[in-house]
Formats: C-alpha cells, sequence, structure tokens
C-alpha cells in the first residue's frame, strides 16, 4: 500500500484549493468467480484489482473521484485536480498521519489463494451433483462459488490512517424443477469473512438439497390464495423483508434527506414491543463484518430498535454531519470506485421467546413462509412486495399443502407493529446489498416471527376457513 508521507502530500494537495475534509481510500483486492451451469462450468474469472478514491467534503458538499494509475507524480495531480473543483483559495494545509491499530478478531485459516482451483472446482461439481440428483424433476442447476481477499487503506485529513484485510468466500446453490409444464426455482446459500475452512465443517447436503427440496416442492404446489392472512416467517434469509422494508429507511442518507418514512421519528414507538432490532458489523466472521468501516470508523454493534422504541440511526461520516451525529462504523462501499455512504452489515432481528412450533399451533389459519426470495421497496413510504419461494397453508393448528406464488404485501411500520410472536430460532442469510454506494456483502437474519395479519397475493380470490 502507500508509503504514509505520500499519503500526506495527497491529502495536502486535495485540500490546496480549500475544502474543510479530505479523505483516501486505497484498495488491492484479488478475487475468483466460478459458475457452474447444469455440471459444467460455463463461467470462471479472476483477477486483481487496485486502486483508489479521494472524497473532498466542503459544507454540505463532496466531491469524489477515483484512479488507478499510483505513480507518485500522477496521485499529486489527481488531488490538485479535484481540489480546484471543491475549492477557489489557494491555501497550505498541512496533514500529519498517526497509525490507529486494533485488536484482531476475524481470523483465517486457510486464505483461498493457497487452495488449488480444481479443489474449488470440485467443491462446486459436488454441490452440482448433488442437487441434480435429488429428483427428476430437476431440470437445471447453478452452483457459483467465490472468494475475494481485500486490503484497505484508509486516510484522512484530521490525521486518521488505518488499514484492514477482509477475505470472504460464498457458495449458493440454485435449481429449477418442471412439474405439468410449470417451473419453479429453489436456493440455497453460504458465505462468511472467512478463508475456505468455512467449508471444513458443512454437509454439502445442506446447500444442494435445501435448494433443490424447495424446487420440487414448489414445482408441484397448488396456486397460492389472496386476502388478508396471519403469516409466519420462518427463520434466516426471512430476514430480507426488515432489511429492505425498514433497515434502508434508517441509513442516514436517507433521514438526512428527509427521504425516508423514519425522518424525526428517534424515540418514538414504530414496531412491536417484541422487537428488538441490531445491525453488528462486529459479528465474529460475519459476511459483512469488518474491524473499521470504509471510513476507517471501528465496526460497532448498534441497536437500531429496542422493543419497537426506535433508538438509532446508521450513521456514516458524511451523513453524520449533516444530522450532528457521529459516525457508528456504518460508511461501506464496494470497491474504490464509490464514494462510502450508510449501508448496512449484519442486521437482523433479535431473538424472542416462542417456539415455530407453538406459533403454528396457535394459528388457526394462515401462510407459513419457510423461504422468502427477493422483492422491492419503496424508502420513502416504506411499501414493500416480496416473492415467498417456499411456502405452506397453515390450517387448524398444523401445516397442510404447499403453495406456489405467494407475495407478500404492505409497508414496513404495518408490518413491524403487527408481529405479535418472535421466535427463540435465531439464523441468518447471506446476501449482496446494492445501493448507491454498490453491491456489498451484508447479513439479513431473524428467527421465526408471525405478523398477525398482512396482505397475500396470490392468484386464487381467497379461500374460506
Amino acid at each position: 500500500m502507500l508509503q504514509q508521507t505520500l499519503l500526506e502530500r495527497i491529502l495536502e494537495s486535495a485540500l490546496s484549493r480549500g475544502g474543510e475534509f479530505a479523505e483516501l481510500f486505497a484498495e488491492d483486492k484479488s478475487r475468483t468467480h466460478f459458475e457452474m451451469i447444469g455440471g459444467k462450468l460455463e463461467n470462471a474469472l479472476g483477477g486483481r484489482e487496485y486502486g483508489l478514491g479521494l472524497r473532498i467534503v466542503t459544507g454540505i458538499n463532496s466531491f469524489y473521484a477515483y484512479t488507478s494509475d499510483t505513480e507518485e507524480a500522477a496521485l499529486i495531480q489527481f488531488a490538485r485536480s479535484l481540489s480546484a473543483m471543491a475549492g477557489q483559495n489557494d491555501l497550505k494545509a498541512a496533514v500529519k498521519l498517526s497509525q490507529r491499530n486494533y485488536e484482531p478478531r476475524h481470523h483465517f485459516r486457510i486464505l483461498p489463494s493457497a487452495v488449488d482451483a480444481n479443489e474449488k472446482l470440485q467443491w462446486i461439481r459436488d454441490l452440482s451433483s448433488r442437487a441434480a440428483a435429488y429428483d427428476p424433476m430437476i431440470r437445471q442447476t447453478v452452483v457459483t462459488y467465490m472468494d475475494e481477499d481485500q486490503t484497505i487503506q484508509i486516510a484522512n485529513s484530521e490525521g486518521l490512517l488505518t488499514q484492514d484485510r477482509r477475505v470472504r468466500t460464498r457458495t449458493s446453490v440454485n435449481c429449477v424443477a418442471e412439474h405439468e409444464g410449470e417451473m419453479q426455482s429453489g436456493g440455497h446459500n453460504l458465505g462468511g469473512l472467512s478463508g475456505f475452512e468455512l467449508y471444513n465443517d458443512v454437509n454439502p447436503d445442506e446447500l444442494a438439497l435445501k435448494a433443490a427440496q424447495i424446487a420440487v416442492t414448489m414445482a408441484k404446489a397448488k396456486h397460492a390464495p389472496s386476502g388478508r392472512l396471519p403469516v409466519i416467517i420462518d427463520n434466516g434469509f426471512g430476514g430480507v423483508i426488515f432489511h429492505e422494508a425498514c433497515g434502508h429507511g434508517l441509513e442516514a442518507a436517507f433521514i438526512a434527506k428527509g427521504t425516508s418514512v423514519y425522518t424525526g421519528k428517534m424515540g418514538e414507538q414504530i414496531a412491536s414491543e417484541l422487537l428488538t432490532a441490531i445491525d453488528d458489523g462486529t459479528l465474529l466472521n460475519g459476511w459483512g463484518s469488518g474491524h473499521v468501516d470504509d471510513e476507517g470508523t471501528p465496526t460497532q454493534r448498534t441497536v437500531l430498535i429496542e422493543n419497537g422504541i426506535l433508538k438509532s440511526f446508521l450513521v456514516d461520516r458524511f451523513n453524520g454531519k449533516k444530522l450532528g451525529l457521529p459516525s457508528n462504523g456504518a460508511g461501506r462501499r464496494q470497491s474504490y470506485k464509490f464514494a462510502a455512504t450508510s449501508r448496512m452489515s449484519n442486521t437482523f432481528i433479535a431473538p424472542g421467546t416462542s417456539k415455530l412450533e407453538t406459533m403454528i399451533s396457535e394459528t388457526d389459519y394462515g401462510l407459513y413462509a419457510s423461504s422468502m426470495g427477493g422483492g422491492s421497496v419503496n424508502p420513502a413510504t416504506g411499501e414493500f412486495n416480496f416473492s415467498v419461494n417456499e411456502a405452506y397453508m397453515i390450517r387448524g393448528g398444523k401445516l397442510a399443502e404447499p403453495v406456489k406464488g405467494a407475495t407478500l404485501i404492505g409497508t414496513g411500520s404495518e408490518i413491524l407493529k403487527k408481529i405479535d410472536r418472535v421466535g427463540d430460532n435465531l439464523a441468518y442469510g447471506y446476501g449482496m446489498c446494492g445501493s448507491s454506494s454498490g453491491s456489498i456483502p451484508a447479513i439479513v437474519g431473524q428467527p421465526a416471527i408471525r405478523v398477525s395479519e398482512i396482505t397475500v397475493g396470490g392468484r386464487n380470490g381467497g379461500e374460506s376457513k
């Protein structure tokens, strides 16, 4: 990475025409990506990416640019050019950096670079064959593997100099099953801030057969009814609803613009008293974890909602300045090509005391959403629309027939207030979250929850009890 004296010269050049604050983000990242379709390797990508991004802040305005040219003279000219955009005066700003270290807590035992490519390919080939053999109805399998080794260096005009190393791996399995001319898909994945040791204790069937089972079950299922129903959303990736319908609205970028439904509601009851929600960037080897965020602030465990009361937002430096709030380690970005902004890391609903079996037995008629899919949300209103990958009807307090095509429709404020049971079976799902600072790894998680009533979209016009 760059020498301290050069970093100081770049930052001084960045403020040479004015500006209140300058920040440099340097990145050196190696990445591998394999995709196997139908047991055949279709994509194999790998490479190394190096570059740096520079941000200058003046009042409530920020200016950002990036480069992959690391020659000293080019970097100084790069900083001066951005400075000319941000200021109008000739100044002499002195910057003295001080190294800030942290106690390492995320450890990587088997670096992906030390694992032969053939071993990685055999891993996904095995998953593909297991999934394909699950049932003759399986028509297609797609298995992907990725790993990356990222070293970052962050320096700013307030004297901060720090770095972090993040090693991540992730595998996903997706299957398509066909029944009577209709296709249905199912998926399952695993990821972590971890080396190849992530897979040491993993039963391949947990990945492969879960994806295949969802696809086959849903292919044979009848279409879901529509109407207002109690819905039980199971653990793990079920947390995607909270992530999308509420979590984004708690990011300071939306709060500062006044475009979030939660603007001005700090300290208010916004959810059921049973609900406590947390964003934890310190989660040990968590998929979305790090020692510091992408602005150099130590990651934190932030309680967003406690017993239904809004307690905190997700705050980065720039938007925190607008709000008069300190950063809580939520500044994140995909790479040096993006300016950091407030983002979630590992966001989940804390466990409660209810048992999933009890929730089901106490529900006379409703829907059990075992596995959630994707969807969309409007942060300004909290309105969302999410598909359910695997669902079953509940009749007389028991799980009944599987149903496909179910969609959950509503608003974040509505669903949060109508949670009347929170389970004790917290689990995590591993996804990629896209926003203004790019696509970043993020955990979504929750225990099983029951929503007393929510609109379910389906093909049928509804059913009687």
